[in-house]
Parts: structure tokens; sequence; C-alpha cells
């Protein structure tokens, strides 16, 4: 595992144990919350734009281990494509992305919404960038276990998010901004082979 994909896995498993030590205090500051969102609420702080991504629910563990293993899988073959900084700049690229796409979301369906935890954005983004860099090599699906190309994986997973959060369906689940950070990632790989082109001219 690279450098800066072993720090961020520590730091989601740190900062989870800090969940668990003072729950309140954490999820209250650092999680993300709606701006302007109801009064039972806490405060939005422009920090949590960030900081939401190293919290999960201290009740789902799963969640955390499902974003743990595919940040695993994914982050350091993006880390070794795109070199230690730009894998840094890509990855909180998409997590800004995915905040901001869900609070667009929660705004327009006039949803207070909760706190915002996880790091799915992220991962989501690197998801996007592997289907793009490697896009015939075999991932498998859990749930039934089928083998596909890395950018059938990425396409029919990103319609599924999209149905699921037209629909609603599996409430409690940041479906926009799984796919807010996956746009994010694809916006800025756009932008690098925009301006890597020109420099060639």
């Amino acid at each position: 595992m690279l450098p800066a994909t072993r720090a961020l896995l520590i730091a989601n498993l740190v900062v989870y144990a800090l969940e668990w030590l003072m729950p309140d205090v954490v999820i209250s500051l650092f999680a993300l919350w709606q701006p302007g969102g109801s009064a039972f609420y806490p405060s939005f702080q422009p920090w949590q734009l960030v900081t939401y991504s190293f919290l999960h629910s201290p009740s789902n563990i799963t969640h955390l281990l499902f974003n743990m293993f595919a940040l695993y899988m994914f982050g350091s073959p993006i880390e070794s494509l795109l070199g230690r900084k730009r894998f840094l700049v890509y990855y909180f690229v998409a997590v800004l992305g995915a905040a901001v796409a869900q609070m667009v979301v929660n705004r327009l369906q006039d949803d207070p919404g909760g706190p915002m935890m996880g790091a799915s954005g992220g991962v989501f983004g690197l998801l996007l960038a592997y289907g793009m860099a490697f896009p015939r090599n075999k991932l498998m699906l859990l749930f039934p276990p089928i083998p596909m190309p890395a950018w059938l994986f990425v396409t029919l997973y990103g319609v599924l998010e999209l149905f699921l959060g037209v629909t609603r369906t599996s409430d409690g689940v940041a479906h926009f901004a799984h796919l807010g950070g996956a746009a994010a990632g694809l916006g800025l790989i756009l932008y690098w082979r925009a301006t890597a082109g020109n420099r060639r001219r």
C-alpha cells in the first residue's frame, strides 16, 4: 500500500476510534451539517466539507469496512498512476464534490438533513478513476459474485446510485454524494488532460 493511501486509511480508523470515545463532540463538530438547516441540528462550518469524509457512523461499522476496503483496493493503483500529491488533490476534490452535490440536493428537496459522514465520495472518485485508467481490469461484484470489466462495473454502479437517489431508496444513504464525488473526479481528470494537451502544443 502506498503512503498517501495508507495515511488516509489510518486517519479514518483513528477518527472512528475517537467517535467511539466522544461521539457527540466529534460528530457535532466534524460531520457535515446542512447550512441553514433545522435549529435542532448543529451548525454548518466550512471545515466540515473535508472532515466529514473521515467520520463513519459508530453504530454502522459495515460502512467503514466497505469504504476502507475500497480505499485499499483502488487507492494504491491511482496513487501510483497520479503520484502522491496529485492523488491527494484528486481525492479531496472528489470529497468536496460529494459534499456540495448532497447539500444542493438537500436544499432542492427542502431537507434539513442529518449529519453526513463517510469516505464514500472520495472512494467513488477513486472508483471512477480506476475504471477510466484500467477499463479492462476485472472487478468482482460481492452479491452476486460476477466478474466484469472495470468500465462496466463503474457504469452500472453509477446508474444504480442515480436510480436509488432519484427514487429515494435506501433512506439515510447519500447517493448524490457518491455521484458528486465521481463527477468531481471526472471533471478534474478532464481538466488535467486538457491542460496537459495545451502544454504539448
